[in-house]
């Protein structure tokens, strides 16, 4: 295969440049690599592939739709630094990749004019830029500020925004998107659907961790917050108007 055809076919199928890459997707990372939506809620247990899965997308919109502009996003630069380098990795090892013209431990610029940055989760580290795509890792664990501030970034490109995370609670950005939100395609993966996590280191994570925080950390479930009294639905099902009237017997 020639380098222009092998350049084609790549940029036509985000699941053969994962590939290239040296990473054989699983059924569920292959409808997320070759989602079109603009706008992704990716609702995922821990280990998955997530980050994995969200490089490869990274370095696809780099390559093949430049140029364009990348942010990576996580609570911590520390984690959005991780993101960063399985993005950079995936590009070292990516025969014919563009030549970076600058490179740091945070962010790289490649001489087809395209960019990736990772950010801290800070609203005011979020301003000021214009981006194609936006990766949000975590989503649950950034301030909703964050949220607000970086989506105007996409404003006049068209660009995407793809949010993952392992659920945190009933509240916050993410948790209220993943139930109401409007014009998000959702996917959702639980530890059971993962071929890569052995059904016995399931078994002993749920005896340890208990049920609620296992259905929490492997099965994307929502859950109230441990200094919750009560849990939402039961306060949920105290608040009708639907009750019969008391009354006094006088007699």
């Amino acid at each position: 295969m020639s380098s222009l055809v092998r350049r084609l076919t790549h940029a036509l199928d985000p699941v053969l440049f994962a590939r290239a890459c040296g990473i054989d997707p699983d059924a569920m990372q292959q409808r997320l690599l070759s989602s079109t939506s603009r706008k992704v809620l990716l609702n995922c247990c821990r280990q998955w592939g997530k980050s994995t899965t969200a490089a490869l997308l990274s370095l696809h919109e780099a390559l093949h739709n430049a140029p364009a502009t990348i942010i990576l996003i996580s609570p911590s630069q520390p984690q959005s630094t991780e993101l960063f380098r399985k993005v950079h990795g995936f590009w070292q090892q990516l025969d014919g990749a563009p030549r970076a013209e600058q490179e740091s431990l945070t962010r790289m610029s490649l001489d087809n004019g395209s960019r990736i940055i990772s950010l801290p989760g800070s609203e005011k580290s979020a301003r000021g830029y214009t981006a194609h795509l936006i990766v949000v890792d975590e989503a649950a664990r950034v301030p909703d500020e964050l949220m607000v501030a970086i989506r105007p970034t996409l404003a006049t490109t068209g660009g995407r925004i793809i949010a993952m995370s392992t659920p945190k609670g009933r509240r916050g950005w993410f948790f209220e998107n993943w139930n109401t939100g409007e014009d998000w395609e959702r996917i959702s993966v639980k530890a059971a659907e993962c071929p890569r996590i052995a059904p016995e280191y399931l078994a002993d994570e749920l005896r340890d961790l208990g049920p609620l925080r296992f259905s929490e950390e492997f099965e994307c479930q929502f859950i109230d917050s441990d200094t919750s009294a009560f849990m939402s639905s039961l306060i949920q099902q105290a608040l009708t108007d639907e009750f019969e009237p008391f009354l006094h017997d006088r007699r």
